[in-house]
């Protein structure tokens, strides 16, 4: 598949993705991407950004590339449901949060869990770090392993975001073109 074919869905997480985030360059980028915008990015609350997801897909008039990053991927993954699931051609979940970890700061991301745990109808990746402070690398293995994902080891990246140092995130934008590349129109 090609960007082109596609409506490209960028789920940023909590607080959103700011103007160096890799997210919002990609956006910046492929014609056929749009953010889905939360009416609240400070207090997230599961049920409205689900919603508004859903609304997304909807809306959509290609198949659906998700491309989601920390909350995110919790938000996208709730999304997902027999209604839409045939419009979805695959999904690339970057820096997957454990919200079940009592330990997330803050606290109230623990509601957008515990994550579904039915494998996922439609080609996954999960892009995961060594060393991610909100979530570890054995949980994003958890998670590919029940959703049936594909998992890539990005190493010790952090939060695979602006302040780890991956705005523009070249190895990214590899990754996903060649995940792009295997779905089908």
């Amino acid at each position: 598949m090609k960007a082109s074919e596609a409506d490209i869905l960028i789920v940023p997480g909590y607080t959103n993705s700011g103007p160096g985030h890799w997210q919002t360059r990609w956006e910046s980028k492929l014609a056929s991407a749009r953010r889905v915008e939360q009416a609240e990015w400070v207090k997230p609350v599961r049920e409205d950004w689900v919603a508004r997801m859903n609304e997304e897909i909807e809306a959509a008039t290609k198949p659906v590339v998700i491309v989601a990053h920390s909350l995110g991927v919790a938000t996208a993954v709730h999304a997902i449901s027999k209604e839409n699931q045939h419009k979805i051609a695959g999904a690339f979940f970057v820096a997957p949060p454990d919200v079940e970890n009592p330990k997330i700061r803050p606290k109230h991301l623990m509601t957008f869990g515990p994550y579904p745990r039915d494998p996922l109808p439609f080609p996954s990746m999960i892009v995961a770090s060594r060393n991610d402070h909100f979530g570890s690398y054995e949980h994003a293995g958890d998670i590919a392993n029940a959703w049936g994902s594909t998992l890539v080891d990005a190493g010790e990246s952090g939060h695979l975001n602006a302040e780890s140092g991956h705005g523009p995130w070249p190895e990214g934008t590899m990754v996903f073109a060649q995940f792009l590349s295997r779905l089908k129109p």
